[in-house]
């Protein structure tokens, strides 16, 4: 039986955007919907929050201090010690039906983050992944996408995991660790057998990518030929993000989300909204600090 305890019982709106500080030991995350920016060491169980002045999308630590994040409009450095949010650049200023969501450092250090259509009527395919270099310069590399996510690299980093979650596909492209190029678009895996969609994922070391399945209370991992290896459980319904973490990387965080939702709409799920600490048996990989 696999070891599942939720070290916080946030009852985030919407946990997301794990990502484990190799050097604090801590695990940074965030309630895109509150909106909220926790800090998590697991060594004292102390869970500091962080305001912030609009939906989050994702982050991630920067060599020299600090966090950069994405928000609804777009990237921005942020200084936990002061609180302050600097705007760098809105790649989708004249988007007006666009929110930034999933993403996370590529090995090498550049920060990527996709956006999403967020506005009333039908869903449409109007948003992005973007990426950004060392010298903060923006790069579209994705177009027509509905909803950024699940987006992790192999350990060798030659390919690049990304799902758009108003399908249920996962895509996979031949990925240039040089130059951050992508290549190659074909389907890795279709979940649509799970019952969900693809959110937040993440790859362990022997190559398999973990995917969160909201509204299944489904982990699935998932072989490098994208055939389902193994599926866990969680005592909630909507698991939104995966990342390893702790002092061996052998440990996988997982946030979930309550939605806005009404007691009575929660399936009996307690614990939703909270952030899990799951022993699966295998190691990942270090996140790599924004270089710019």
């Amino acid at each position: 039986m696999t070891d599942i305890e939720c070290v916080v019982d946030a009852k985030a709106i919407l946990g997301e955007g794990t990502f484990w500080d190799t050097g604090e030991k801590v695990l940074w995350w965030i309630d895109i919907w509150a909106p909220n920016i926790h800090r998590f060491d697991p060594k004292t169980g102390e869970d500091r929050i962080y305001e912030a002045p609009e939906y989050l999308g994702c982050l991630a630590t920067r060599r020299s201090g600090g966090l950069i994040v994405t928000m609804a409009s777009g990237f921005y450095f942020f200084d936990p010690e002061t609180g302050r949010y600097d705007p760098i650049v809105d790649p989708e200023a004249h988007i007006p039906d666009t929110r930034f969501n999933d993403g996370k450092t590529d090995r090498q250090g550049r920060f990527w983050s996709g956006s999403m259509f967020e506005a009333a009527g039908p869903a449409r395919m109007i948003g992005s992944l973007y990426r950004m270099d060392a010298d903060l310069s923006v790069h579209k590399m994705v177009e027509g996408v509905g909803c950024s996510n699940g987006l992790a690299w192999s350990p060798d980093s030659r390919t690049m995991y990304y799902s758009d979650s108003h399908t249920t596909i996962v895509w996979a492209f031949d990925f240039d660790p040089a130059t951050g190029n992508v290549e190659n678009r074909r389907v890795f895996t279709d979940v649509a057998d799970t019952g969900g969609i693809v959110d937040g994922a993440t790859v362990d070391v022997e190559g398999c990518y973990w995917a969160t399945i909201p509204v299944t209370s489904k982990i699935c991992r998932y072989d490098p030929d994208g055939r389902l290896m193994r599926t866990i459980m969680l005592p909630t319904d909507l698991p939104t993000c995966v990342g390893f973490g702790g002092d061996d990387l052998d440990v996988l965080y997982c946030t979930s989300a309550v939605l806005k939702r009404p007691p009575e709409k929660i399936n009996g799920a307690a614990l939703a909204g909270g952030l899990f600490a799951i022993d699966v048996g295998v190691k990942g990989l270090p996140e790599v600090p924004f270089e710019g």
